[in-house]
């Protein structure tokens, strides 16, 4: 079914100039640069579509029901945080990686993807946005890349935020419940927080925070929190990471004239 909110492809041709979808694979790559920081992906330009660009479409993860709200959008290019290619994989095209990646050609739509380099960009990136949703005063960062944000917990008038009132608060804003571990009525004064699969920095966390918020659980995680008195709150991959791709198709809108939209394909993990 088309979603009435993305005008098929016929109804954009004409009504702004196109870019060049070399000029965007370079204007993102400065924008996101990605010997920022290492990563076990490719950065940047993974299937190569039209050579002109007018509208594209963000989603958190290339996948075929993002894919084909792409072509049903009539978009020239699509951008997401998590791409088609990992180091590891095997490199065949079968199965479900061939048919992703022959929609995308036979619509010829170019596809980009940023990983750890979204993360970290200091206004745009998941933990960036992702401060900025729950009211954490970012104050800097416990590692030299970014991944592993710190900062303030906003503070109630009736006196310190609790780990179960900020629970409710990431609930609220993130339009899920997330799995806490700790005290419900300790006091947080300090939080960090990494997003996606970011669980394993609770151990570099726990010395200067109240409380580590990131999305992903492994069982592990929980025995570490109990252990170092550390509140714990994740709040699911794909729930802490909507935020940051969404933020850069809206800067590309804003800054370059491109259209663009944001689709949001539904993921409890």
């Amino acid at each position: 079914m088309r979603d009435p909110g993305l005008p098929v492809r016929s109804r954009l041709r004409n009504e702004r100039p196109p870019m060049d979808r070399q000029a965007l694979c370079d204007y993102l790559e400065r924008l996101l640069p990605p010997a920022a920081v290492e990563d076990y992906c490719p950065n940047g330009l993974q299937v190569e579509g039209g050579a002109e660009v007018r509208r594209i479409v963000t989603g958190v993860t290339a996948s075929q029901a993002l894919i084909d709200a792409a072509v049903e959008g009539g978009a020239d290019a699509l951008l997401v945080h998590h791409g088609l290619f990992w180091k590891g994989d095997s490199g065949r095209l079968t199965g479900y990686r061939r048919a992703r990646v022959a929609r995308l050609i036979r619509a010829d739509i170019s596809l980009f993807a940023f990983h750890l380099p979204l993360d970290v960009h200091p206004e745009l990136g998941n933990n960036a946005r992702l401060g900025l949703r729950l009211g954490l005063q970012r104050t800097g960062s416990l590692d030299r890349a970014g991944l592993l944000a710190v900062g303030d917990v906003p503070q109630g008038p009736a006196g310190p935020t609790t780990l179960a009132a900020f629970a409710r608060q990431v609930a609220r804003a993130l339009d899920r419940e997330p799995l806490v571990v700790g005290d419900p009525e300790r006091p947080l004064r300090r939080a960090a927080w990494c997003t996606g699969g970011g669980q394993r920095y609770i151990e570099e966390a726990w010395p200067f925070a109240d409380v580590f918020i990131t999305g992903e659980v492994s069982e592990q995680t929980v025995h570490v929190a109990r252990e170092c008195g550390i509140g714990l709150v994740c709040a699911g991959h794909h729930a802490t990471e909507r935020y940051g791709v969404q933020a850069v198709g809206e800067h590309l809108a804003r800054e370059l004239g491109l259209e663009h939209r944001f689709v949001d394909i539904d993921n409890p993990a």
